[in-house]
């Protein structure tokens, strides 16, 4: 684990509650769960890459019955992961080295988690992630908008700083394609004063 993604864990731990309490409703993800919802087969295997505590994906899908993986790098995380939403599977696994078996599910969802990874690591996750889907498999993913790498100091005004790392919405599309992935479509998500990218993205059938 580098040091940047330990930095990122622990700030996790740290801040779990103050990112998101047990409460939180799906808010600004829900558009994107209930079209993910509209393009899963029943009871389809969903890797939620980055669950954070499993509010909101984890738990929306599983709800739904499907069956979820959830990893994420922060123990408190996963710790209430495992309570709120007791009927998905959590790995506690750093992404930058996860080895998970090819065409293993019909969809991975990667919110707000690909931007925490060294940005050298991104591409080749990227790929990896193509060979867990299945043939036709989705990817729901947010990137970076603009290229920006830097830390924040009392993070949500907690007592722990956070760290980011992303490259502009153009190279994230050059490195899904490059991954064999076929992009839907690309959104952008304000936040402040800039923003991310959303993309959906598609496996081709054999």
């Amino acid at each position: 684990m580098s040091e940047e993604t330990d930095l990122v864990r622990r700030g996790y731990d740290t801040l779990s509650y103050r990112y998101r309490g047990d409460d939180a409703g799906e808010d600004e993800y829900a558009p994107w769960l209930d079209a993910l919802h509209s393009r899963l087969p029943a009871r389809a295997s969903v890797l939620d890459l980055g669950c954070g505590c499993g509010i909101p994906v984890a738990r929306s899908l599983a709800t739904a019955g499907h069956e979820v993986t959830g990893v994420d790098i922060s123990d408190v995380q996963l710790q209430r992961a495992r309570r709120l939403v007791p009927t998905a599977t959590f790995v506690r696994a750093d992404a930058t080295t996860l080895d998970l078996p090819p065409a293993s599910f019909d969809a991975v969802v990667c919110l707000y988690a690909l931007i925490h990874l060294p940005l050298e690591h991104q591409p080749g996750l990227i790929e990896r992630i193509a060979t867990w889907l299945r043939p036709s498999g989705r990817l729901l993913i947010t990137t970076g908008w603009d290229a920006w790498t830097g830390a924040e100091d009392n993070w949500l005004g907690g007592a722990a700083p956070m760290w980011w790392s992303h490259t502009d919405a153009t190279t994230y599309r050059t490195w899904l394609h490059e991954a064999r992935l076929e992009v839907d479509s690309q959104e952008f998500v304000p936040e402040g004063g800039s923003g991310h990218a959303l993309f959906w993205a598609r496996k081709p059938a054999r």
